[in-house]
This record gives structure tokens, sequence and C-alpha cells, in this order.
């Protein structure tokens, strides 16, 4: 069995811990999704064949990471400058970048900032290139100026003081383990190493800073919009958006793979304030429409096809938002498809 290292790498920002298997072959970096750590990659990394240096990092505040506050007006560039530097200090000039769900659009912000060090980029249900929350229609139309519906202010106030307390058990639907075996992937399926995952999501650091962030009052509905700190801020669309990536030269190739069932990143989204208020789950909704994340998403890929580069959609019948976890075989497949196209 292939053995994991994990160890922390001083850099000119901050120190990152990171999960390696071996220092030789081409570089294969993972990243990994909101309230969650490098853990999620661990099977995954050691399914690589030995031509490849799978590297899985932890972004800051989460995992062993330093906790360096989130400036959210830069949208997810302090995870891409953290991951440039991290890059730099291992001695890595190109890689393959695998992102999941926040980490996609980590990856999608690195390809847009850094395309000459890019071989090829995986999304797995990525959050939308126009953020997560207060857009509609495909080009990520803003529902309100101030970014209404999107941000810190969008989190369940239970489920962030059960991460704060270090709550393991599932005597909650909003308890980490409930969201993770509800949400993260389809039930009833349940992951074999499911304890190590909820003390993954337990690292996630809370607070303005970090997660889900500060919140502004607006007068738009929901009546929350994004403040200019934390994660969940640094993915609204007043900060975060992907408008240029057909405009990169040059174009690795794409592979976004997602699971048909996803709840969180879905034009039905779960997480999202303006689909839950459709169906009277959020009092007061005043007709807002909900994001068209996949739609959004299939929007930015095709104007990158369309100006030349290669784009592979595979959607996965029955799995939810963790395809690496849930169908290990058909995702590694397809990984391997694109780390040699």
């Amino acid at each position: 069995m292939t053995a994991l290292r994990t160890r922390r790498v001083p850099t000119e920002r901050l120190t990152q811990q990171i999960t390696d298997v071996r220092d030789e072959g081409e570089p294969v970096v993972f990243i990994h999704g909101n309230v969650s750590s490098s853990a999620f990659w661990r099977t995954t990394l050691t399914g690589l064949p030995d031509r490849y240096r799978p590297i899985a990092v932890d972004l800051r505040g989460f995992g062993g990471t330093d906790p360096l506050p989130i400036d959210a007006t830069r949208g997810v560039r302090d995870h891409v400058d953290d991951l440039a530097a991290l890059l730099a200090a291992l001695g890595v000039d190109r890689a393959h970048l695998v992102g999941w769900s926040m980490g996609g659009g980590v990856v999608m912000q690195y390809l847009c900032d850094h395309p000459d060090a890019v071989r090829s980029v995986t999304l797995i249900s990525p959050v939308s290139p126009y953020g997560f929350g207060g857009t509609q229609g495909v080009e990520g139309t803003l529902n309100s100026e101030d970014g209404a519906g999107s941000g810190g202010g969008t989190a369940n106030a239970e489920f962030v003081a059960r991460l704060a307390k270090g709550d393991h058990g599932e005597d909650s639907p909003l308890s980490p383990r409930s969201v993770l075996t509800n949400c993260y992937v389809k039930p009833p399926w349940r992951p074999e190493h499911e304890d190590e995952y909820v003390a993954s999501m337990l690292t996630t650091r809370i607070g303005d800073d970090h997660y889900p962030g500060d919140s502004t009052a607006s007068p738009a509905w929901p009546g929350v919009a994004p403040g200019t700190r934390g994660v969940l801020n640094c993915l609204s669309p007043l900060y975060f958006r992907i408008d240029d990536l057909h405009l990169i030269d040059p174009k690795p190739p794409v592979l976004w793979i997602r699971g048909e069932d996803d709840l969180i990143v879905s034009d039905t989204s779960m997480f999202d304030l303006a689909h839950l208020g459709s169906i009277g789950e959020v009092p007061g909704w005043d007709g807002t429409p909900a994001q068209p994340m996949v739609a959004q998403t299939r929007h930015v890929l095709n104007r990158y096809a369309a100006q030349g580069g290669l784009v592979r959609e595979v959607a996965v019948p029955g799995a939810g938002h963790s395809v690496h976890l849930e169908r290990p075989d058909e995702f590694g497949a397809a990984l391997l498809g694109i780390l040699s196209a």
C-alpha cells in the first residue's frame, strides 16, 4: 500500500500543510472544498500511477495550514497566491490542478492568473464561475448591486455553532456528520473513512476572518449582503467572477465531472437562499430566481471550448457532491484520461 506523508512546508506567505506520496513525477495538485481539508483526497492520492506526483494542500484556515485571515475583496486570490507560493517552495513550475467545490473556484482563478503553469484542469462539482448565491442567468447577473443573497450572512447559524464546538455526533440534521452524509454525498451511501472526514470538517477555523465570514444588512431580499472578510464572502459574486477564462493562452485541457444528484452545486441548490425561498424554506421570498450554477459553469466552459480549449463534461448518475469519494473508479478513469491528454 502506498504510504502517505503529511508535513508542513514554509513558504514566503505562510506555512502550509500538505499530504503527498513521492518526490518524483508530474505534479498533480489537489485543492479541497469548503469546510474540509486535504484529508478528503487521501484515497485518491494513493490511486495515481507512479508517473505522477500527487500533492494535496490544506487551504488557509483549514487543516494544518496557518490560519491567516482571508481578504474576501480579492475573491479567492489569497488561496491562489498561497498555492503559487507553495509550488515555488516545492520547486514545481507546472502542475495538473484538481479542484473540488470551492477548490474548483481556486483552480479556475489560478488558471486565469497563471495559464503557463497549468498542465491540465479537473473540476469536481466546482463552485460556479460567478460565485455562490446572489446571481441569475447563465452570465451571472447580480440580483442586487450589493450582492444580496451571498456571503457570510447566508450560512446556517446552527451548523456554524456545531462546527465551533467540535460536534462529532449525528443528533441534528445540521451537525457536521449529518451534513457530510446527507449533502456531501448522496444517501444512503456512507464513506468508509467517515470519522476522518468529520474530523477534517472540524478543523475549519470559525469567525469573521474565516468561516463563514462577516456580513452586512441589505435592503434587498433576503436582507443580507457580503462583508469583506472570510470564506463565504470570497465566493460572493461581488468579488469572485471568472469572465475571461476563454481569453487565456495557452488553454490546457479541462475535465468537468459532477454528480447528477448534487445538492450543493446545482441549478436548484439546497444551499442557495433563492431556491430555498422558492420552495418555502426561507420566509418572505420575493421571486428572486435561483442561481443556475451548473448552467453558468457550462456557459463559461463552452466559451473556453469555442476558443480552442479542450473540455470534457462527465455527469455521474446517482452521485452527489463528492464523485471522487462516491465513485472512485469512474473518477479515477476520467482523471487519468485528462492527465494524459
